[in-house]
Order: structure tokens, then C-alpha cells, then sequence
């Protein structure tokens, strides 16, 4: 049974966010990359496995290097997921708003 990972999962995770980000600026070997993180240069490689195998993140061997490149294609399906729920969120928020502005101008009627 293969249960191919998908890029939800990835994006679940701040580290491989944080990889997601740095990869978007320009493929970095392994080693350069592990480097930026607290954690072991093993559990970077273990975070690049996960997004390879959702599809966000290509490696191809250089001499004796391994670079890391983002496949930014493979966030479309996040990013239309979230933009259907974005104007939704937006309407929820500008009414909160205006039901605390409400809150705010009848406190201050009751004061005066």
C-alpha cells in the first residue's frame, strides 16, 4: 500500500515551512541548508524526504552534493484550498469588527 504524502501534511509542520521558504529563494545543497536549522543535518534530510514525496521539493545529485529544489506547482492545490475559505474569513473578521466598534460606541453613549 503506498499512502503517497500530500502537501498538507508538509505545510503542517513549521520546519518544513521554514525549508518551503528558504528553498523559494534558490536550491540549496543539503549541507547549506541543514546549516540553518537547530536540529541534526539527518533530521533536515528526513524533512526533505517528507517533501519529496509529496512533490514540493526535487533533489538531484551534483558530483557528490545533493540539491534541493522547490516544485512551487505542487502548492497550488493548498493554495486554492485556502483561497476559497480566504473571503469567507475576511467577511467574519470585518464583521467582528464592526460588532466590537458597536460595543465600543454604546459603552461610550452609557458613560455620557
Amino acid at each position: 500500500m503506498n499512502s503517497r504524502r500530500d502537501v498538507f501534511q508538509a505545510i503542517a509542520d513549521p520546519t518544513r515551512r521554514q525549508i518551503i521558504e528558504l528553498l523559494s529563494e534558490e536550491p540549496q545543497n543539503l549541507n547549506s541548508l541543514a546549516d540553518k536549522f537547530d536540529i541534526s543535518r539527518p533530521a533536515v534530510s528526513q524533512q526533505i524526504k517528507f517533501l519529496k514525496e509529496c512533490g514540493l521539493v526535487e533533489v538531484t545529485k551534483k558530483g557528490r552534493e545533493r540539491y534541493c529544489a522547490i516544485q512551487p506547482a505542487e502548492l497550488i492545490p493548498a493554495f486554492m484550498w485556502i483561497e476559497q475559505y480566504k473571503k469567507l474569513w475576511e467577511e467574519r473578521i470585518d464583521s467582528f469588527e464592526e460588532y466590537l466598534m458597536k460595543l465600543k460606541s454604546e459603552r461610550n453613549d452609557q458613560r455620557s
